[in-house]
């Protein structure tokens, strides 16, 4: 088992093909979270109030793409950390947090596409950033950190995959929406990197970046070495299959096989 498989969903009662009711959201709720989530953005980039001057105005626009960046990590982060413990195998014996965080985990998607959408938007928009619409969908193309901006494009396409087919799981044939969600593990490194490599302030963002780094990766560690602990080795299936010494004395006697058939005696 791999750090990729670490991440993926195996819970039946997780799954998208699982029996239980499904808790996405409704069209009518859809509409009023991305109000809302209209509204947030608008509100925390600060764009309220006309710009002043020139030079603010272009830093509004900078400011957009890089808040709504790194609310697009930050809730990525909070859905890889979700789906981590809905997968635990603890979770499935003990915690049994299945049915409170798994509509959590699929809901966080809509708000983790629609602010990398305004992140996309804003670092288009901005003609300062040298990123352009070309370099934001095309790998290698800005002509800003060009290589930095490619892997977040590559994060974008990834999450697109994962994401996607996680909640489309009827279009797919079956099982293969697991193996492509195991692209998370792939989707949380390229942002990971993408978010430190591009961003002009990434060194007072630092302690961000690491905190959440590490606790992605001791997460993933964690379960992965518990999977592995009770995953059965060679030796103990071994001791499993061999009789135990109480069932071996508790077992009766054999009777002993005679050496030749009895004699019968004429009549």
């Amino acid at each position: 088992m791999s750090l990729v498989s670490a991440l993926t969903i195996r819970d039946p009662a997780t799954s998208p093909s699982a029996n239980a009711p499904s808790m996405r959201l409704s069209g009518r709720a859809f509409v009023v979270t991305a109000a809302a989530l209209g509204l947030l953005i608008v509100v925390s980039t600060n764009q309220i109030l006309p710009a002043t001057s020139a030079y603010q105005a272009q830093m509004r626009v900078w400011l957009a793409a890089r808040a709504a960046g790194i609310t697009t990590y930050l809730l990525l982060t909070l859905q890889v950390l979700l789906g981590l413990v809905l997968s635990h195998p603890v979770n499935q014996s003990t915690w049994k947090l299945s049915k409170r965080l798994f509509p959590w985990h699929e809901n966080l998607l809509v708000f983790v596409i629609a602010f990398l959408a305004a992140h996309i938007v804003a670092i288009v928009a901005d003609p300062y950033a040298g990123v352009g619409l070309p370099g934001a969908f095309i790998p290698g193309l800005s002509s800003y950190r060009s290589s930095a901006v490619a892997l977040g494009t590559l994060s974008l396409y990834a999450l697109l995959a994962t994401g996607l087919t996680a909640r489309y799981t009827k279009l797919l044939p079956p099982g293969v929406w697991l193996k492509l969600h195991r692209l998370t593990a792939v989707v949380f490194v390229l942002a990971w990197m993408h978010g430190v490599l591009s961003g002009s302030d990434s060194d007072g963002l630092m302690v961000m970046y690491v905190a959440t780094g590490a606790l992605v990766l001791g997460a993933a560690a964690y379960r992965y070495w518990v999977a592995k602990r009770r995953r059965p080795t060679f030796s103990t299936s071994l001791a499993a299959a061999s009789p135990t010494p109480a069932a071996s004395a508790a077992a009766p006697a054999a009777s002993p096989r005679p050496d030749r058939p009895p004699e019968v005696s004429p009549s």
